[in-house]
Order: C-alpha cells, then sequence, then structure tokens
C-alpha cells in the first residue's frame, strides 16, 4: 500500500488551545506533487455503552441528553470523554461512567476502536460496554451539565433511523449493540478489578 502513502515534508502550528491543537502540514503525494493537509490533534477518548436491566429483566441502556456548543443543540449520546495525559483507557472508561453517570460496572468489555472523523482529526475512541452497573453519586465537572436517562434498545434504534440520534459514536455504538444481542458479534467480558 505504499502507493498511497503521503510524505511530511514541513508542520507548522495554527492554533493550540487547551483541549486541541491544530496543524498545516506540507505533504509530498505519492504522484510527486506537494500539497497541504489541515488537521487537528486529538488526545483520544472513550465511550461507554452501560447496559442496565430492569424489574422485568429487560436491557436498558444508560444514555444522556448533553447540549453540544458547535451545533447550538442538545444531543443524544452514551457517556464518553476524552482521555487525560498518561490515563489508560480503561481507567478512564470507568472514571467518565462514574463521574457522568454515577454508575459504577461489575463487569466490562471492550468492543473495539473508532476513528470519528478520519479526514481532519487524530481523534480515536476506544469503545467499552459495562453491565451489572451499581448506582452512585456523579461527579460532574463545573462547566458539565447533562442529563441521564434510560431508554431501551428499540427506542435508540428508532431513535437513529428517524434522525433524532445523529451523534457519530453513538450510532456506531448502536451498530456494536444491535450485532451484541443478536449474539452476531461476542463480547469478553471481564471483571472489573
Amino acid at each position: 500500500m505504499n502507493h498511497l502513502q503521503e510524505t511530511q515534508i514541513a508542520s507548522s502550528e495554527l492554533c493550540k488551545g487547551h483541549f486541541l491543537h491544530v496543524l498545516r502540514d506540507t505533504v509530498a503525494l505519492p504522484n510527486g506533487r506537494l500539497t497541504t493537509r489541515e488537521y487537528v490533534v486529538h488526545p483520544g477518548a472513550v465511550m461507554v455503552v452501560p447496559l442496565v436491566e430492569d424489574a422485568d429483566g429487560q436491557v436498558r441502556l444508560v444514555l444522556e441528553r448533553q447540549f453540544r456548543y458547535p451545533l447550538h443543540r442538545v444531543m443524544i449520546e452514551f457517556p464518553a470523554g476524552k482521555i487525560d495525559p498518561g490515563e489508560d483507557p480503561f481507567q478512564c472508561a470507568q472514571r467518565e461512567l462514574r463521574e457522568e453517570t454515577g454508575y459504577q460496572a461489575t463487569s466490562w468489555a471492550r468492543a473495539g476502536l473508532l476513528h470519528p472523523v478520519i479526514s481532519y482529526s487524530t481523534e480515536f475512541i476506544d469503545i467499552w460496554f459495562a453491565r451489572g452497573l451499581i448506582a452512585g453519586e456523579r461527579r460532574l465537572d463545573d462547566d458539565e451539565l447533562l442529563d441521564v436517562f434510560t431508554a431501551t434498545p428499540s427506542e435508540l434504534m428508532a431513535w437513529c433511523r428517524d434522525g433524532t440520534v445523529t451523534d457519530a459514536k453513538t450510532l456506531i455504538a448502536a451498530l456494536w449493540l444491535q450485532n451484541v444481542l443478536s449474539g452476531t458479534w461476542k463480547l469478553d467480558w471481564l471483571d472489573a478489578p
């Protein structure tokens, strides 16, 4: 696949914020031409698909409603958050679930990795499933305002289908969830340490 490889010639910083870092690189294309690539350097994140059984033994999902400023609207999504420097993704998943929802899980499974915006960002999202949830107190950041609620898998799928849910990571989680619940995709569950 070397015939597709681009080679960095130079790099310049366009913006360095508290959270994101924007670069413009000059690259040589495989055909010898030069061009530029602008992209965002992102520290990576996790997303958790929390499963809870209701009194009837039916699976429900723990979801969040959160205002997302760039879109100026409230979005429905699974709990997620960025990985802190030096933080293990699994530890981040545990922390984010606890901080945002108050839940701790007794069992975890890593589903996979998601690259949500490959055309302009290095961002990756580590996807985790959690079950055996134990309710506790949320520990939101001072600037973090969100509602936590539960929904059935069929409600989530309907929201994905009708455009209520447009968040890429939640749409990918719905794909994973559908395949896990049908038994098509298997998860390796581990007890929480």
